[in-house]
């Protein structure tokens, strides 16, 4: 009777009855194939590590080094390329600038002058601004003050605004303030402003420069006097009594030579020292990037170093600085 009955597979259920039967995936949907529609290329040649490398490691990778990437390979194996953490080399950077050691502090010194008391010679190096001879526009002056070893000793920028300086140009009155190796400034230098429109032998219209060391505390003056044929210069300590004088050339626009102006005893007859504008070539008849070499006794008093230092600026803008010539049409 029922062995005419044959077994049937039951019958599928449908995608809706199928989903309704079937039991709810607790997991969230799996992500897309992301190399469902990669199709690989023909096999290409295969790579070979250099010599130096080893097997299993990427290149440029060294296990000596933390990064995952050595900064430079060693030239020999003998004496490899070393750097302080940090301190690596970068291509087209200027050169650091190397400052004279510091000096140990003395009693009877103003504070930031100690280099002068083992100096008898410094040179004034003026900075040269291309962009103010093509625009015409009067920049501040910088100067680097170095030793004879080519060290720097002090910075000299200068302090005055964009009206006064293209406004008054030579004659503008201004502020150079000296800086050490720290960045402190140690000296200032006031210019303030003399019209020239009186007559030249007229006291109120001489120059002057005050120095100041530490800035604040004055401790001398440089003081112009009139003169037919030659520049004349005083220099006088704090209570404005004469020291030293200053005695320059019958001309200071001398083509091919330097022009030395000689620092003299208060009796005009004992030489002490010299500041010698250096010729320069095209540099030195456009007048925007002067050399001063200043010369002092070893022993002098480290202040009348300094006020010789300072009268050196004031003949630099008097005699040496060149202002940008307008076109009149």
């Amino acid at each position: 009777m029922y062995s005419s009955i044959v077994p049937t597979v039951p019958a599928q259920p449908t995608d809706e009855m199928g989903s309704q039967l079937k039991s709810p995936d607790p997991r969230p949907d799996d992500p897309p194939d992301c190399n469902s529609h990669f199709v690989p290329g023909p096999p290409g040649a295969s790579v070979f590590l250099p010599a130096g490398y080893p097997r299993g490691l990427s290149m440029g990778y060294d296990p000596q080094q933390p990064s995952a990437f050595s900064y430079c390979q060693p030239t020999s194996s003998t004496h490899p390329i070393q750097y302080q953490p940090g301190n690596y080399p970068v291509p087209n950077k200027p050169a650091s600038i190397i400052w004279m050691p510091g000096p140990t502090l003395m009693a009877d010194c103003p504070p930031g002058l100690e280099y002068l008391t083992q100096l008898d010679n410094i040179h004034v190096l003026q900075h040269f601004e291309p962009l103010e001879m093509i625009t015409h526009f009067e920049t501040n002056n910088k100067y680097d003050i170095k030793n004879n070893l080519d060290q720097m000793v002090y910075i000299v920028t200068e302090d005055t605004d964009d009206f006064t300086r293209n406004a008054y140009r030579t004659l503008r009155p201004f502020v150079l303030r000296v800086s050490d190796f720290m960045g402190r400034e140690i000296m200032t230098m006031q210019r303030p402003f003399r019209c020239t429109c009186c007559c030249f032998c007229c006291p109120s219209t001489r120059q002057e420069l005050e120095v100041q060391c530490p800035p604040g505390i004055t401790i001398g003056f440089v003081m112009d006097h009139w003169n037919l044929c030659r520049a004349v210069y005083s220099i006088q300590n704090e209570k404005k009594e004469n020291v030293l004088s200053i005695r320059g050339p019958c001309s200071t626009y001398g083509c091919g030579s330097d022009s030395v102006f000689e620092v003299k005893a208060i009796d005009g007859v004992s030489n002490i020292g010299s500041i010698i504008r250096k010729w320069n070539g095209l540099m030195s008849a456009m007048g925007h990037a002067d050399h001063f070499d200043i010369h002092f006794p070893l022993d002098l008093d480290v202040k009348m170093k300094a006020m010789i230092f300072g009268a050196c600026f004031l003949i630099d803008f008097m005699y040496f600085e060149r202002s940008p010539q307008h076109s009149s049409r």
